[in-house]
């Protein structure tokens, strides 16, 4: 007897069929897009709720805006800075060099010191010392050499680089060779070590170069449950040079002091009349800083302050994804259609994680672009940013949604109830970043939830930076997370596989 052979070939479970079968069943159910929508709107509309309450109006002289109402300026990347100093300068034509002794760094005042502050140290990262720059306009590219009130010698340029020389050296030298500055040290004034150099594009022939002098502000933060609060007074620095030379061609004759920046701080020296000579001694003093600009206020990631109201609706939409599945039995006919179990999951995981990654893509782009302009059309300053931070706050807002959603089905299918779920991938995701950022907790404990949890995922929002050069208090309230951006998302990431990968080890092992 001749058996018989079938002609056609077997089907095979292929994935790309899978897949297509999940987003079939996901796009057949009403709720589950509307909840996809809603999300979406909610992220817009509570940011505009927030923009259009938050109103800046100031008039200053002959109808011109006050300096709060505008944004500060910026440096050579575009980055919110802060720039006023002392100067006491001449205009370097082409190649040449300057050298000093710093004979002295000392604080002048405070101004206005609130009680229990103490107003006789200096502050850290007063500075004086040698700079060349671009122009005297704020934010203009500059490279300087200088003293520090606690951390010794330091060569910075362009606000946001900075490099340690030693703690115990007195003389400085810089040096200008076409668009190339290169900053020096010595103990003695005969041995000198190059502490760092930069290339300044773009630098004009003639420079202003010389002398400079400035203090930040004094700041001190109090942290209560619920709450956080600072306080601060300006601060001035006088200080004295004396050995001063220099070399190359220089533009006019004498020094010529005057104040870069014109915040009320800013005072013309220290006995009020600016820079003063007595023999080869120069003494001037001066307030503020050269430095990056710092702190939360009205960063561009405050248009996305929507994102947790949203997450909380694809929270619930991805465990009802698989949830939905076991509570009415159909699960066992998704398994018996594909034995695959595990491919099962990763097909669902690839739909939620790309619809909602779309949806908020959409919902953060909206937000962020129209929530910043009504912000700015409000007379709100928003701090300005590069426009790749920009793109990767936005980009990763959907990301963060999209992994968040994948994290819930995941929770979905090991408690097979949504409400396990839902309330598992809150209390990891959600709650974290409320304790911290509401200053619920010590900043030592916030930090700790923000690095080890899923929410360290929202530091891909922080557009704000850390910088060792600018004392700061970069904890959770004032806008700063532990880790970097990217850092805090593949924190989010790893929880997502490792829940993923639980969830495939028992839906496996477990009847459906």
């Amino acid at each position: 007897m001749t058996s018989y052979t079938p002609t056609v070939t077997p089907g095979r479970d292929g994935f790309p069929a899978l897949i297509r079968a999940e987003w079939t069943k996901f796009r057949t159910v009403r709720g589950w897009l509307i909840a996809l929508a809603v999300a979406a709107l909610i992220v817009v509309l509570v940011g505009l709720v927030s923009a259009a309450g938050s109103h800046r109006s100031c008039v200053g002289p002959h109808g011109r805006a006050c300096p709060a109402s505008v944004p500060g300026p910026t440096g050579p990347g575009g980055e919110p800075v802060s720039d006023s100093f002392y100067f006491a300068h001449q205009n370097l034509v082409g190649d040449g060099s300057v050298t000093v002794r710093v004979a002295s760094l000392a604080v002048v005042k405070p101004d206005s010191p609130q009680p229990g502050d103490d107003t006789t140290h200096i502050e850290p990262w007063a500075k004086a010392g040698l700079i060349i720059k671009q122009n005297t306009r704020q934010g203009s590219a500059y490279a300087a050499i200088m003293l520090t009130g606690s951390h010794g010698v330091r060569m910075q340029y362009d606000f946001t680089h900075d490099r340690a020389g030693s703690s115990t050296a007195r003389w400085l030298r810089l040096v200008r060779s076409g668009d190339t500055l290169t900053g020096y040290e010595s103990a003695d004034g005969t041995q000198w070590t190059k502490v760092g150099s930069t290339h300044l594009n773009g630098l004009p022939k003639s420079v202003p170069a010389g002398m400079f002098v400035t203090s930040p502000q004094h700041e001190t933060v109090s942290q209560s449950v619920g709450s956080f609060s600072t306080s601060g007074f300006g601060t001035t620095a006088a200080a004295s040079f004396d050995n001063v030379s220099r070399t190359g061609s220089w533009g006019q004759p004498g020094w010529h002091g005057s104040a870069v920046g014109d915040g009320p701080e800013m005072i013309q020296g220290p006995d009020g009349h600016g820079l003063t000579q007595s023999g080869g001694t120069f003494t001037m003093a001066g307030s503020g800083d050269i430095a990056p600009a710092t702190g939360g206020d009205n960063t561009v990631e405050g248009a996305l302050t929507g994102t947790f109201a949203g997450l909380i609706v694809l929270i619930v939409l991805g465990s009802m994804f698989v949830s939905t599945e076991y509570r009415r039995g159909l699960i066992r006919t998704t398994l018996a259609a594909s034995p695959h179990r595990g491919r099962v999951l990763a097909a669902k995981a690839l739909v939620l994680g790309g619809v909602t990654f779309v949806v908020g893509l959409v919902g953060s782009a909206l937000a962020f672009l129209i929530v910043n302009k009504i912000r700015r059309s409000n007379g709100v300053p928003v701090q300005q940013v590069a426009t790749g931070t920009e793109v990767r706050v936005v980009v990763g807002t959907a990301v963060v949604l999209a992994l968040s959603a994948v994290f819930a089905l995941a929770a979905g299918a090991v408690f097979r109830r949504g409400a396990g779920a839902v309330v598992t991938a809150i209390v990891l995701l959600v709650l974290p970043y409320i304790l911290a950022i509401a200053s619920l907790l010590p900043v030592g404990p916030a930090q700790w939830l923000l690095r080890i949890t899923p929410a360290a995922g929202f530091a891909i929002q922080q557009s704000l930076q850390q910088y060792a050069q600018v004392s700061a208090w970069y904890a959770p309230p004032n806008g700063y997370f532990p880790l970097p951006p990217w850092g805090g998302l593949v924190v989010l990431a790893a929880w997502t596989a490792v829940a993923l990968g639980l969830a495939v080890v028992l839906i496996r092992r477990r009847d459906a």
